[in-house]
């Protein structure tokens, strides 16, 4: 059984300004590993999606369905996906970057398929080998398809670049919303907005998603953010605060894009769940646990480079007492 870490003191004012609950979907199986030279073991991914549910997580992206001569770090999604839809209520998802791999997912029963697309039209091409609106159609086809199945997987639009690119620079954010919009308008069930290579602050992010949000609402479905230039977590916060409720991160902040140039670091999972618990956000998540299992990925992906900061100063040690009276009090309760 996972044991949520205490957040804050009883006597702490109630958090204002954002959503009580949020979700963090773990995607450091997918984002995480595409991005380092270590190819994990299946045994070990699985070791990691069950560690990761213990801890309470119940959203997770698994892998992606590309070819594995491109990506041979993920050749084994189906493998990882079917294992994941053993567990009772997790929530399992997988990226396609085109018609082909949307037909593996739905072929596999994945739960969500998020389908990226570039706003940066350069990052695109380097990326996707297609321009942006041609992403669009691509959405078009496989709710096409998806919906001639009969299928219940959901599609994700997930707009990359929308703060800048390294390959382009700047990119508009009137260019971005025209574009969660045509994934929409296309078929696409909700989208996201990701700052793949580090370029937001608060500011803009805060800017951005109140536009989106005003544009399609509550279809604005997550943030995904970098921590390359040390702004992920402030940023998670400003989206916070325009009432974003579920946020991508990776497990001691490994993952970046092969053709995105500087784009390291996703924002880390265990240091957003600890600063939203501290403010009093309920995320569901066992801080500890996650701490513990980080440690375990530490090892396995020896010689890599990770990120974050919790685990290095540790817990609170108020926090930490807490937590361990909470253990104490649950061992005590009859089964």
């Amino acid at each position: 059984m996972s044991h949520v870490l205490p957040s804050r003191p009883p006597s702490s004012p109630p958090v204002l300004g954002g959503p009580a609950r949020v979700v963090i979907r773990e995607v450091g199986l997918r984002d995480g590993l595409q991005s380092i030279a270590t190819v994990l073991p299946t045994a070990r991914k699985i070791e990691w999606i069950d560690a990761a549910y213990a801890a309470g997580q119940r959203e997770i992206e698994v892998g992606s369905f590309v070819p594995a001569r491109l990506l041979p770090q993920l050749a084994d999604t189906a493998e990882v996906l079917a294992h994941a839809k053993t567990l009772p209520g997790l929530f399992a998802s997988v990226l396609v970057p085109n018609f082909r791999g949307a037909e593996r997912a739905l072929e596999c029963g994945a739960d969500l398929m998020i389908v990226p697309l570039s706003a940066s039209f350069a990052h695109s091409l380097a990326n996707l080998r297609k321009t942006p609106d041609e992403v669009v159609a691509e959405v078009a086809r496989i709710r096409a398809q998806r919906d001639a199945a009969g299928s219940k997987t959901l599609i994700e639009g997930g707009v990359g670049t929308a703060f800048g690119c390294t390959l382009q620079g700047e990119v508009a954010e009137g260019e971005v919303l025209r574009l969660m919009q045509a994934l929409l308008d296309a078929g696409a069930d909700r989208v996201s907005l990701a700052d793949t290579v580090g370029y937001a602050d608060p500011a803009s992010v805060q800017r951005l998603f109140e536009k989106a949000r005003a544009l399609v609402g509550n279809r604005l479905w997550c943030a995904h953010f970098h921590d390359t230039r040390g702004m992920g977590l402030a940023n998670a916060y400003a989206a916070w605060q325009t009432g974003i409720e579920r946020f991508d991160a990776c497990l001691a902040g490994i993952g970046g894009c092969p053709h995105a140039p500087g784009a390291s670091g996703n924002v880390a999972t265990e240091d957003l769940a600890f600063m939203l618990e501290r403010m009093g956000v309920h995320t569901g998540l066992d801080v500890p646990a996650l701490l513990a299992l980080r440690q375990r990925v530490a090892r396995w992906l020896a010689g890599e480079t990770l990120h974050g900061t919790l685990w290095q100063a540790g817990l609170p040690k108020a926090q930490v007492a807490a937590a361990a009276n909470a253990l104490t009090a649950v061992a005590g309760q009859p089964l």
